[in-house]
């Protein structure tokens, strides 16, 4: 398995502002989180998702092409950053510039 933090820069405030993916080898999620500005996340796994987040139907990009979009900043997270987010169902980034 892989963890990706992706940042999404945007003004959108109904839009999230991070979103975490756990990955498998073959670059489908398992299993995403997409973070608000406040803090709250919503969900989805196979069996169960909240708000609008879905899993991916098709694999991931790879973090270097992630990279290329001027909006996102991708990078490798441990599992225990994921599980951490995934158990509180929170994440606030102390980034001013969110």
């Amino acid at each position: 398995m892989k963890y990706i933090q992706l940042r999404w820069r945007h003004a959108n405030p109904d839009e999230p502002v991070w979103i975490f993916s756990e990955i498998e080898e073959d670059g489908r999620e398992v299993r995403k989180l997409e973070c608000f500005k406040n803090g709250f996340c919503d969900f989805a796994s196979r069996e169960e998702a909240t708000g609008t987040t879905k899993l991916s139907t098709q694999q991931l990009p790879e973090m270097r092409e992630l990279g290329r979009d001027r909006e996102f900043e991708p990078r490798e997270i441990t599992k225990e950053e994921f599980e951490e987010v995934w158990r509180t169902r929170h994440y606030k980034s102390d980034a001013g510039d969110l």
